[in-house]
């Protein structure tokens, strides 16, 4: 959930990640509280070629995807740290010692990860020999697909007169899904500029992984041009490589999370043990709550 702002204003924005959520039926509760706080609303804005099931209502953030997140990690009352690269996690005298690429080591009674599982491989330090043989092969099951997105901003007054909101686009190599965001969230305004959010297909985002960044990013909008021709000079651009973009096949034999290590506890969830959506990020959040609480 990845809201960007524009180098030369930052009332500017445009979601890089997801673009709107659709809940599955009994999330009332959740969707009610987001909604009373203005953090969701309805998505009205037209989108063309969405495929949409009877009954079912979509809902966007009017200050970006973010600002769910945010919402979550204000109401929790956590301390927050961003830009804590983990690299190490290790047993000291019945605590966890973490270590990141930058800073000292600090020591833990509970840790949990909610990182893209291939990244949980990755970690060096005891953890490495704490995951049995059969927990590290259902976390090799694992499999994500990867893409580009493309965010496009203006100054204030420049018009992109299309006439829809968001598009997805079925015909192109290259491109996926288009997104005149400000329009698909209902913040249009004359003093702030609109954004332009492109998203590529998956097979687009495998075969250029490890690619130069600022060929991609010209890639990109040499197709945009040839979809959109009339589209104005924007005045920044970010290119975000989502290297882990949707989980493609879950955890095998997980419900929302799995346990490495009981004292101290060392646990593990997010999409990757259910799915890449809202609901799916719902479900591993309750399932590790209820696991950490008996655990306390």
């Amino acid at each position: 959930m990845s809201t960007s702002r524009s180098e030369r204003d930052a009332a500017c924005s445009a979601d890089l990640g997801a673009q709107y959520i659709s809940p599955r039926a009994g999330r009332g509760s959740f969707f009610d509280e987001l909604l009373s706080h203005g953090i969701l609303k309805p998505l009205t804005a037209p989108i063309e070629g969405m495929v949409e099931k009877e009954g079912s209502c979509n809902y966007m953030a009017p200050q970006g995807i973010s600002s769910v997140v945010k919402y979550y990690l204000k109401q929790s009352g956590a301390d927050v740290f961003y830009e804590y690269h983990v690299t190490h996690i290790s047993l000291r005298d019945g605590k966890w010692e973490v270590s990141r690429k930058t800073g000292p080591p600090e020591l833990f009674d509970v840790v949990i990860l909610t990182i893209p599982v291939p990244q949980i491989l990755q970690l060096q330090g005891d953890i490495v020999n704490i995951i049995n043989e059969r927990q590290k092969q259902q976390l090799e099951a694992t499999s994500y697909s990867s893409r580009y997105a493309l965010g496009l901003f203006y100054e204030a007054g420049v018009c992109i007169d299309v006439p829809w909101a968001a598009k997805y686009i079925t015909d192109n190599p290259c491109i996926r899904f288009i997104s005149i965001d400000n329009k698909k969230r209902n913040i249009e305004s004359p003093e702030i500029g609109p954004s332009v959010v492109v998203h590529t297909t998956v097979t687009f985002g495998s075969e250029h992984l490890d690619s130069d960044p600022a060929e991609v990013q010209q890639l990109i909008l040499s197709h945009l041009e040839s979809i959109m021709p009339s589209l104005p000079k924007p005045a920044s651009v970010k290119c975000q490589k989502w290297r882990y973009s949707q989980v493609t096949k879950s955890v095998p034999n997980c419900l929302g999370h799995m346990i490495l290590h009981t004292q101290p506890l060392l646990i593990c969830g997010g999409d990757g043990f259910t799915c890449s959506n809202f609901d799916g990020c719902i479900d591993s959040a309750m399932s590790l709550a209820e696991a950490v609480k008996s655990h306390l």
